[in-house]
């Protein structure tokens, strides 16, 4: 038994007479101390790994990472917006080229409603654009319209309040009647439609007027009234197609009020284009015959007399 790790005393008496000894009694086993420190490794090892693996162990179980709640709570902050950050704004502006060449599209050849196209996503950056190509190109082919219409007889000088009309008529209109609209809108109680998406309407709505600014320089006056007529029809119809389910929310009054007045509005727009950047025969062109001074006072004129001031 001491290879086992044990020693063995036994008490005989001198007669090694075993019958009156109580084995039980009289045999004591002592632990060797090589065989107590493994054991009790041993049986250290296996507790540590019952409570490990034990489901109910509270012990068992890693405690959760602090710092993933901290990394959720400062996303939480970091994707608010502030009105004064340009996070806020860059949100409008997050659209890649070809998203703003399938709206283009959809403008021109309208199939689905625009609202349905935007797909709860309406940018600022596409309205932007098409405003800003639709300003220049507009000062482009109305100084080409004037230097047809001009006596070339007289040095021709440019018109450089062209430009800055074609930016207030262009910015104006596609800026202001949008917020105008939604502020009614609201009022009347149809909130269907956002700011943004009102914007996003109009802006893309201007797409037809790089079209028509592009073939109305001709000299010829009733093909500019064709063309801008055209530009007229087409963009007003893309506006009411899409404004009326919105619109329609409110009273049955309310509705046809307002969409009388996008179409009057959008009517002021096509008559403003075609009288101060064609104007063959127009008045502003004939109060513009006799120098540049005199061409942009007439423009002055006609544009206090078109808002009514």
């Amino acid at each position: 038994m001491a290879n086992r790790g044990y020693d063995v005393v036994v008490d005989v008496d001198e007669e090694g007479d075993l019958g009156h000894t109580d084995l039980q009694e009289d045999l004591e086993f002592h632990s060797s101390s090589i065989y107590v420190l493994k054991r009790s490794v041993d049986l250290f090892t296996d507790q540590i790994s019952a409570d490990f693996n034990d489901p109910t162990n509270s012990r068992s179980k890693i405690p959760p990472d602090s710092s993933a709640a901290f990394a959720s709570t400062q996303n939480q902050t970091t994707s608010k917006r502030f009105l004064w950050t340009l996070s806020f704004y860059a949100q409008f502006f997050d659209v890649d080229t070809s998203e703003v060449l399938r709206r283009c599209i959809s403008a021109l050849y309208p199939r689905a409603p625009f609202l349905d196209v935007l797909d709860g996503n309406p940018d600022l950056y596409g309205p932007f654009w098409i405003a800003t190509t639709v300003v220049f190109i507009l000062f482009i082919t109305g100084t080409m319209s004037q230097y047809l219409s001009d006596n070339h007889d007289i040095h021709f000088e440019y018109n450089f309040r062209l430009l800055s009309g074609a930016a207030g008529l262009v910015y104006g209109y596609t800026g202001f009647v949008p917020i105008g609209l939604w502020a009614c809108l609201r009022w009347f109680g149809a909130e269907s439609a956002t700011l943004v998406e009102c914007w996003a309407l109009y802006g893309y709505a201007n797409i037809i007027w790089i079209l028509v600014a592009l073939i109305s320089w001709s000299p010829i006056t009733v093909l500019n009234y064709v063309f801008v007529g055209l530009g007229f029809t087409w963009s007003v119809i893309f506006l009411v197609r899409n404004l009326w389910p919105v619109v329609s929310a409110t009273d049955a009054k309310v509705s046809r009020v307002l969409v009388i007045a996008v179409v009057a509005l959008h009517a002021g727009l096509a008559i403003a284009i075609k009288f101060l950047f064609f104007a063959h025969g127009s008045p502003a062109n004939k109060v513009g015959e006799t120098g540049g001074e005199e061409k942009g006072e007439g423009a002055d004129k006609l544009i206090r007399s078109l808002l009514g001031m």
